[in-house]
């Protein structure tokens, strides 16, 4: 069968069947095909394996340099939204860093975001498990790695089940 190049909705047995039936069908078809265009235009991506930015509420990217895990809450956001949080903190000099999505003042120092991310793992949330994963496998430490990420592979996440066999395959924090 033959389909309508232009709407992709109605089909032709023959070319000549095509040809007998375009006067009726023309009218129908301009509108479906612009309708088909605006579809197309303006349909969202779907969302990826990280599911939507809590904020601006369109799908996080999926490379981890686009998207950014607030230490206070562990919500994950788009690149997009944070640069827009420090941005209007920068203009105005009175506002002091906070967090974009629980308003919760920013750590200044490394070692109290890090206390913070722990007590977000002690409550078993599966984005602090991966950050804390990914910082330990960054600092050599693949046991602590090994540990996090499997508790995190344990609640699904397809990242953490990746760098687990990471870690297998170069045989680093497993026995």
């Amino acid at each position: 069968l033959k389909t309508c190049t232009a709407c992709k909705s109605v089909r032709y047995c023959s070319v000549e069947c095509q040809r007998d039936h375009r006067p009726k069908h023309k009218k129908a078809c301009k509108k479906r095909a612009a309708e088909f265009r605006d579809e197309l235009l303006f349909k969202q991506p779907e969302s990826s394996h990280l599911g939507d930015c809590p904020i601006c509420l369109l799908p996080l990217p999926i490379k981890e340099e686009q998207i950014t895990m607030m230490e206070c809450c562990s919500k994950v956001i788009c690149n997009g939204c944070s640069i827009t949080n420090l941005i209007r903190e920068l203009d105005d000099e009175r506002l002091e860093p906070k967090c974009a999505f629980c308003r919760c003042r920013v750590p200044s120092q490394k070692s109290d975001a890090k206390k913070n991310t722990m007590k977000r793992v002690e409550a078993n949330d599966m984005m602090a498990m991966c950050f804390m994963a990914n910082l330990s496998y960054e600092e050599g430490n693949y046991v602590d790695s090994f540990k996090y990420s499997s508790k995190a592979a344990e609640m699904g996440d397809l990242d953490s089940h990746y760098r687990l066999s990471i870690l297998y395959w170069r045989g680093r924090g497993v026995e």
